[in-house]
């Protein structure tokens, strides 16, 4: 018998390190030969999109395109540390950072400016398009190109930290401010469930992700696609069957991981509600987008069956087991 069922599960994530342990992210800009600028940044990039996402805050800042910008990461004889690519804090952590060097850049720029142009000031000095210029007066100006001419490639630089503000919970009442900042979201699924082979099927799905501001779109909803589709592969495949300390699904013909065939066009909502330390409004969600998915399904499950499955994956021998047991009558805990 088929039948169908409707699920919803919600999440909290606190992002970065947390509980008053130091997270911090560093970063340098550095302009160079033709004008073009350099940032410089331990930001590991692991197919989340840091790469793309910061150095379009970078470009931003600078007031360039992401063309006239060298992004520069992963080489530790060249960049300051910006922490681990963990914790989904990267954007909004090494973000600040990069927007922190990006902007004190800008300072060295208008203050060698000052000087090349015979300004008696600093005001009204404005940084965009690869060229210092007064804002009333924009004929004076100077290009990055023409600064990096005559003092030389490299010698113009600066750098920025950022700190992320967490508080370490009180060991004795477990209260605190252990993360900052929080994403938070929502997954819904509808799916089908074959009571004679328990075998489950997702046909909808709709999932929405706060993101702060999305930097880049395309890169948040890929994000979402790649959360949901581990979370059913932890939610409906992947076994390892520990046997006394003994991984038995120890190769991919075991252990069954989705594939394209088993992921479905998912629904993605952008939420947009800027943080207002966050670069730009951006938060991270790398690992928050996985923990609502395994929740709705399961609550799916239970809608479409009557039968709560407390142990994943849901294979379809575990599910036949809970059903045929709630048929002879049983419960199945």
């Amino acid at each position: 018998m088929i039948k169908h069922g409707r699920g919803i599960g919600v999440s909290f994530y606190g992002t970065g390190y947390g509980n008053g342990f130091p997270d911090v992210s560093k970063a340098k800009v550095i302009l160079h030969e033709g004008g073009k600028v350099g940032i410089y940044v331990g930001a590991t990039e692991v197919g989340q999109g840091a790469k793309t996402a910061l150095l379009q805050i970078g470009a931003e800042t600078l007031g360039l395109s992401s063309e006239e910008v060298l992004f520069i990461s992963e080489d530790t004889s060249l960049m300051p540390d910006s922490g681990t690519a963990a914790a989904s804090r990267q954007t909004y952590n090494t973000g600040n950072a990069i927007r922190k060097a990006c902007e004190n850049f800008k300072d060295s720029l208008i203050e060698v400016a000052k000087e090349e142009l015979n300004l008696n000031s600093i005001h009204g000095l404005k940084v965009k398009d690869g060229r210092i210029y007064l804002e009333f007066f924009p004929e004076k100006q100077i290009s990055f190109k023409e600064l990096v001419d005559k003092f030389g490639d490299g010698n113009i630089e600066a750098e920025g930290e950022f700190i992320a503000q967490t508080v370490e919970m009180d060991p004795e009442t477990g209260q605190g401010a252990p993360y900052w900042p929080y994403t938070f979201n929502a997954c819904g699924v509808e799916l089908k469930v074959d009571t004679d082979t328990g075998k489950v099927e997702i046909k909808e799905a709709v999932f929405a992700q706060d993101v702060g501001k999305a930097i880049n779109p395309h890169l948040v909803e890929g994000q979402m696609d790649g959360g949901f589709a581990m979370a059913l592969g932890y939610a409906l495949f992947e076994d390892l069957k520990l046997e006394k300390g003994h991984i038995k699904n120890n190769k991919f013909s075991r252990y069954l991981i989705p594939t394209a065939m088993d992921m479905i066009d998912v629904e993605n909502i952008i939420v947009e509600d800027p943080e207002s330390t966050a670069p730009y409004g951006a938060k991270g969600i790398g690992e928050p987008v996985m923990i609502p998915v395994a929740p709705a399904i399961l609550n799916a499950i239970y809608d479409a069956t009557g039968v709560r499955i407390k142990e994943l994956p849901v294979t379809p021998e575990k599910l036949r087991e809970a059903l045929d047991k709630v048929n002879r009558g049983g419960n199945y805990d």
